[in-house]
């Protein structure tokens, strides 16, 4: 490989996996608009989660069967990891975020999840023992500024102590969910683990409803989407395959790139297309402020993006040190802890 590919090579990778994060984060926003939806019409959110996780693990079963022909041995070597993806990071995370809508308002709740990014830079500055850079410090404020300017919080707030440590449990899954989702050197496809994880939270979370720890009704009625009327399997459809196989799979594929961190700050983009879809499907408009949010979402994604790859230009180019190996991903520099895997 001559010297002129590899330089052009890794800014392509990244650029690449910054592109799938976007995406995933777009297709995630959906599930909102889509759950929305069918809420209206008398589905219980438990209800939702399972047939959305159910249907998603059975869509992804055959595409898993075929990527694993020949290789069945990964699920052997790697069922712990499926269990925690399907528990922790898909399960756990929407339960415990459910939990967090039932005694807070739906602006907080989903702010308090999404204090992962800040949780995981805290966490790799213990684990590692380095100060944050400052320019990973100033992105997270300004990313957790654009949250609470996204998600309006300026107007009557219901506030909830046990609520809140829900939300803040939901924040813990998705830390976990990253760092699974980043595992370095894991030669598990994608579709593999979402198909694995999905149908272990499915089975989870029918398991919650059947003991009554989760409501769970179910309604045939049409749903509205825009200005169209729509029966109900549309909105589940698109809740299924869209914002939930998609989604899932490329935010896996997009972790695995990036890492664990500048992922999950990608990620917050999710808030603001979110809002852009409700805008579009619910007739949700979003306001002067929510777009500021967004801009400041944005600035912080960039910012910790540069700061990456600032620290990997200097730490090949230091004096007396061996110039690092071409990167099978992005985000070598930034290890998962092996004690969440």
């Amino acid at each position: 490989m001559s010297a002129a590919t590899t330089r052009t090579g890794a800014p392509r990778l990244m650029a690449s996996g910054v592109g799938i994060a976007l995406f995933s984060s777009a297709v995630f926003g959906l599930s909102g608009s889509f759950a929305k939806s069918l809420l209206e019409t008398g589905w219980t959110p438990g209800a939702a989660v399972a047939v959305r996780l159910t249907g998603a693990s059975l869509v992804l079963l055959i595409p898993a069967i075929i990527a694993l022909r020949g290789r069945w041995h990964q699920l052997k070597d790697n069922w712990l990891t499926i269990m925690l993806f399907g528990v922790i990071g898909v399960a756990g995370c929407q339960l415990f975020y459910f939990n967090a809508v039932s005694r807070l308002s739906v602006g907080v709740a989903l702010l308090l999840e999404y204090l992962a990014p800040t949780l995981i830079v805290l966490w790799l500055w213990m684990a590692t023992r380095r100060r944050p850079r400052a320019l990973t410090s100033v992105g997270t404020l300004l990313s957790l500024g654009g949250l609470i300017l996204v998600l309006d919080l300026t107007g009557s707030v219901k506030v909830d102590f046990v609520g809140v440590l829900w939300g803040l449990a939901a924040a813990v899954c998705l830390v976990i969910y990253f760092f699974i989702t980043a595992k370095q050197n894991d030669t598990l496809p994608p579709i593999v683990l979402a198909s694995g994880g999905l149908m272990v939270g499915s089975v989870l979370v029918w398991v919650a409803g059947g003991t009554g720890l989760l409501s769970m009704t179910f309604a045939s009625a049409d749903t509205h989407l825009g200005p169209w009327t729509t029966p109900w399997w549309v909105s589940l459809a698109g809740l299924i395959l869209l914002a939930t196989v998609l989604s899932y799979v490329t935010g896996i594929m997009a972790a695995r790139s990036l890492g664990s961190k500048v992922a999950s700050f990608v990620s917050l983009t999710e808030v603001l297309f979110a809002v852009v879809w409700a805008w579009l499907l619910l007739a949700e408009l979003p306001g002067t402020i929510q777009l500021l949010g967004g801009a400041l979402i944005v600035c912080g994604v960039v910012l910790v993006r540069i700061d990456e790859l600032r620290a990997d230009r200097l730490g090949s180019a230091e004096p007396g040190k061996a110039a690092a190996p071409e990167l099978d991903h992005a985000n070598d520099v930034e290890p998962v802890p092996s004690e969440l895997i």
